[in-house]
């Protein structure tokens, strides 16, 4: 009979140390749900100041507005560049078939006939990008912007087909 109040004993602590054991999964879980809301809170974050930045430049009454017409590899694409000499730009595009395998999209910012690479882009299944564009270092006014297809990384000079161009105002 005297083992019976150790037997329980024994049962309670058993328990306790089950109880123990789920309290920990639960904080370790817990802690790993935790880190990723604040990841997602971080990522929201920066996309809000993205586009704070970007609704910045949109307003700003130094931002010019290029239209860029399609030209005869796809003659209804379509394009438009918000660009600001010092905050740079946002580009979109539409009506733009997908590149060729190995292939991408470059935006051309021209200044005194020289062209700058303005960035890569792809197009969505539908023929639309949008792209943030820095500011071309150096360069006073952008005459012309014009996209091209060159190989996936892009090249220092334009050498692929012109899809579209638009002159500065």
């Amino acid at each position: 009979m005297k083992a019976l109040p150790w037997l329980a004993w024994g049962g309670a602590l058993a328990a306790t140390a089950l109880g123990v054991g789920y309290l920990g999964w639960t904080l370790t879980a817990l802690e790993g749900e935790l880190t990723e809301r604040a990841r997602e809170v971080t990522s929201l974050q920066q996309a809000i100041a993205r586009q704070q930045e970007l609704l910045k430049l949109l307003a700003s009454p130094d931002t010019q507005v290029v239209a860029l017409g399609g030209l005869e590899p796809s003659p209804a694409a379509r394009g438009r560049m918000w660009w600001h000499r010092e905050a740079g730009g946002f580009f979109v595009a539409s009506g733009l078939p997908a590149a060729p395998a190995g292939k991408t999209y470059q935006l051309w910012a021209i200044a005194g006939g020289t062209p700058r690479s303005a960035g890569v882009f792809d197009v969505d299944p539908k023929g639309t990008a949008a792209l943030r564009v820095k500011p071309v270092a150096g360069v006073e006014k952008v005459e012309v912007f014009a996209v091209t297809v060159e190989p996936a990384a892009g090249l220092p000079q334009p050498s692929g087909a012109m899809y579209l161009a638009g002159k500065s105002p």
